[in-house]
């Protein structure tokens, strides 16, 4: 068992922001996936969508590490980062929690983004810890209340891809300004 002080944590977060532009190409790969099943949604329907959404889904990590390439980032951690099992244990419960969205798409169609806005936000959560940075509370935290306002409004398919891929954008934008302040300094 490895025991993490907060020195050694500072350091494993370090490490995750330099290696991935804190997290910044991540987000707006995820954006930009949120954004097509957007548009699948308006041109073809909401369960079109769906798929899009979810098979998209499987294209936002190489993505997101693409972006962080072409960045000049390394886009991996050091072997010995004690985060590294983090990250790939939040990205296997969002997989193992997928089956959830699209089981509820089955009985209503209308629940798959909102339940997609939930588990996602839940999941950036966990990046606060992985990075270091509040600014992922305040992001899982918007995605939830779109969820909801999404499901108490009644609102469309649409509204809830469109209100992933607005919000993602927004904090992409804030994390790719943070890497910069953090690279300048």
């Amino acid at each position: 068992m490895t025991t993490i002080t907060n020195d050694s944590l500072a350091a494993a977060q370090q490490d995750m922001r330099e290696g991935y532009q804190c997290g910044a190409p991540g987000v707006l790969a995820s954006a930009l996936v949120w954004t097509m099943a957007a548009l699948v949604v308006l041109n073809t329907g909401a369960s079109h969508g769906v798929w899009a959404l979810l098979i998209g889904g499987i294209f936002i990590h190489p993505l997101g590490l693409l972006l962080a390439k072409l960045a000049g980032r390394k886009a991996t951690h050091q072997k010995s980062n004690p985060l590294g099992p983090l990250a790939l244990e939040n990205t296997l419960w969002l997989m193992f929690s997928l089956p959830l969205a699209y089981g509820l798409s089955l009985y209503r169609l209308d629940w798959f983004f909102p339940a997609m806005l939930l588990l996602i936000g839940g999941r950036y959560l966990t990046f606060q810890t992985l990075y270091g940075l509040k600014l992922y509370w305040a992001c899982g935290i918007s995605l939830a209340i779109a969820a909801f306002v999404v499901l108490a409004t009644q609102a469309n398919a649409v509204a809830g891809a469109v209100a992933g891929a607005v919000i993602e954008l927004l904090f992409a934008a804030l994390l790719y300004k943070q890497a910069q302040q953090a690279q300048a300094s």
